[in-house]
């Protein structure tokens, strides 16, 4: 049996008078990837950045319902966004490094989340190897992280979000602004890291989706349409409007 390490009861969230995630209800289970999918404005993303408290920076955002990491309530418990960030990671659709060395990219996070010194540079060896990029960069840590390739930058800010140990890593179309290649390293890396983290990725890719996913949830104007193993979404979905979507009838 899987247990829900994030899960909503009743989201629902609006955007000023816009009412754009509507009675949500969803359990994502641990050490698994779950897939979002749907059409471009569904609430996939505003759905993602729910879990993150991203939301707290726009002044017309209002959330009702609960949302949970394990037992802990997000937004009614006492514990700092800051500690929420830490232990729910985030990954956006673009690559952004800090302008700063490979090595000073990891770093700041630490240092923000008062790791003890003498574990930053183990900590931050052991994020780069889990990303795939020790070999690469070990050499050349005071790079400037903007002097890597796409593909690379992407999988820094992988390793600037597990650096911290997270329990979940959020991701936000993650492959949409790389090649071919990048994206099967990104993909590979999903893979390994579910062994150690509960990932939530969205995605517009549906082979993708297929590839990665242990779960995926379909939504449609801010609902969850149906939400399966990935083998029932894209062979036997129930619900017609799942069917007409994986079809590329609509989207």
């Amino acid at each position: 049996m899987n247990i829900a390490k994030l899960s909503s009861q009743h989201l629902n969230l609006y955007f000023g008078s816009k009412h754009v995630l509507k009675d949500v209800d969803i359990a994502f289970p641990e050490n698994q990837v779950t897939s979002l999918i749907g059409p471009s404005g569904c609430g996939k993303s505003t759905l993602l950045r729910a879990f993150n408290r991203m939301h707290d920076l726009s002044p017309d955002a209002k959330i009702e319902g609960d949302l949970y990491l394990d037992d802990l309530n997000l937004y009614k418990s006492k514990v700092s966004v800051t500690e929420i960030r830490k232990r729910i990671g985030m990954v956006f659709q673009k690559p952004n490094p800090l302008p700063k060395s490979i090595y000073d990219n990891l770093a700041y996070a630490l240092h923000i989340h008062k790791f003890p010194k003498q574990q930053i540079p183990h900590l931050i060896e052991n994020a780069l190897k889990e990303s795939y990029l020790w070999d690469a960069v070990k050499d050349e840590l005071k790079k400037p992280a903007v002097k890597l390739s796409g593909g690379e930058q992407q999988r820094l800010c992988i390793a600037r979000a597990v650096v911290l140990r997270p329990e979940v890593i959020l991701m936000d179309e993650p492959c949409s602004a790389l090649d071919p290649i990048s994206t099967g390293k990104i993909e590979e890396l999903i893979l390994r890291l579910r062994e150690n983290y509960t990932i939530i990725i969205v995605t517009h890719n549906m082979q993708q989706a297929q590839r990665i996913s242990d779960k995926v949830a379909f939504m449609y104007l801010g609902q969850v349409i149906e939400y399966d193993t990935c083998d029932m979404i894209f062979n036997q979905p129930k619900q017609e409007l799942t069917k007409n979507y994986i079809r590329g009838s609509f989207g």
